[in-house]
């Protein structure tokens, strides 16, 4: 009991010194009272998560089998001063190692980039004392429209979150403005990263902006991302800086409901990139809604060179072009994805709160030098109960005939157990 009390008082104490060094003046004309207040509005933070992944893929002659456990936990204060103090610690701990985390060694294995980890995954200070304006500054979460161009990679065990400052407006009706700096990405591959690559972090000045109306229409959105990596020899090949359009919405069509995509991108190389090029990218998307089912269909160009593709690193990349990710890197030639989507979801099935069922199936072509990449199927069976989310998916990638060595037959499974408090 003793322990507990102590551990209680260790904590207020660190939220109090936290909040203290940010009140600045104000404590000395306010006193304690805004300090305490916030202490007493903290709300904890946990997020567990259990996953077993299976992977066979060719030519290794071993399957992968990998039981880990990820924690996130932390706290986020109230205000004081109109600032919030959120601290999230992270910790990845592998139950059975039959495959390769990137750092184990375990090379005679497939991939399955959850690595050993330990590390402060969101340390920031969030500020409202503008009128209609957020400022936080820190280690934190970013996710920019549909994880496309800027995303957390939060499927991975260890997410990607990022040392930034970023400021968000909307003082005017119906426009957000969304403008970042970031100097150091902390990526899914935990903090010893890659053996030799420096791929645990990226560092490097990174400006990000989007610029959000939402028309009865849908919403329309320009952005601009530069992006600017130090490390050599591969990071610095995907500084870039990349501008472009997207629009998102849905209507009303007799009884069913359309909802549509469609997005353009221009990419050149910038700054220190030892390479040249200048590629673009298409996506449109239609998908239609009646009751619990919905259909839809896709088509998604990122374009290649001939010896580089349209890059997206800071992307959560699992979302696009299959859950195989198979092509995590585009490839030189670029890529073009034709997929059919699938779903059916409801409430109330036995004692689950929600139940979903989806599926897709991808055609993948090279955008240039006329080379099929081959087909990828996807399912996932989803429920919801409390706080607990349970979920199986599997992927299954067969390569064409003509397909780069790079990209072979792989079958992945995944059984997972979420808690959120």
């Amino acid at each position: 009991m003793t322990s507990r009390k102590n551990n209680k008082q260790m904590i207020r104490s660190a939220v109090a010194t936290a909040l203290l060094a940010t009140g600045g003046h104000a404590l000395a004309a306010d006193g304690l009272q805004p300090v305490m207040g916030a202490i007493g509005e903290t709300k904890p933070i946990a997020d567990v998560r259990l996953r077993y992944e299976f992977v066979d893929q060719e030519p290794f002659t071993k399957d992968a089998n990998a039981v880990t456990v990820r924690a996130r936990l932390g706290f986020e204060t109230g205000k004081a001063w109109s600032t919030a103090l959120l601290v999230e610690g992270d910790a990845v701990w592998p139950l059975h190692t039959n495959y390769n985390s990137t750092i184990n060694g375990k090379t005679t294995y497939p991939v399955v980039a959850d690595p050993e980890a330990y590390e402060i995954n969101r340390l920031q200070l969030t500020n409202t004392s503008i009128v209609d304006t957020t400022i936080t500054l820190g280690r934190q979460r970013m996710i920019l429209d549909d994880h496309r161009f800027v995303g957390n990679v939060g499927w991975r065990q260890n997410e990607q979150t990022y040392d930034a400052v970023r400021v968000v407006n909307k003082h005017i009706p119906n426009l957000t403005i969304d403008v970042s700096y970031l100097n150091q990405i902390n990526r899914v591959f935990g903090p010893d990263g890659l053996p030799g690559a420096n791929d645990g972090r990226f560092h490097g000045d990174n400006f990000l902006g989007n610029v959000a109306w939402q028309t009865p229409y849908g919403k329309l959105t320009a952005f601009g991302y530069l992006i600017s990596f130090d490390e050599t020899p591969a990071p610095v090949r995907d500084s870039s800086q990349t501008y472009g359009l997207r629009v998102q919405g849905e209507r009303p069509l007799s009884r069913v409901k359309v909802a549509y995509i469609a997005s353009w991108a221009t990419q050149t190389d910038y700054k220190n990139n030892p390479l040249q090029f200048s590629n673009d990218y298409y996506l449109a998307e239609l998908t239609g809604s009646f009751r619990q089912y919905s259909l839809g269909a896709g088509y998604e160009v990122l374009q290649g060179t001939g010896t580089k593709g349209f890059t997206t690193p800071l992307a959560t990349l699992h979302k696009f072009q299959g859950w195989a990710d198979k092509f995590l890197t585009t490839p030189v030639n670029g890529i073009v994805d034709i997929y059919v989507n699938g779903g059916y979801q409801r409430k109330g099935l036995g004692p689950l709160e929600t139940f979903s069922l989806t599926a897709s199936w991808h055609d993948f072509d090279s955008e240039r030098a006329d080379i099929n990449y081959g087909q990828e199927l996807d399912v996932q069976l989803q429920g919801k109960y409390h706080r607990f989310t349970g979920t199986l998916k599997y992927a299954d990638y067969n390569a064409a005939a003509s397909t780069p060595t790079t990209h072979r037959d792989t079958r992945k499974f995944w059984a997972q157990l979420d808690f959120v408090w």
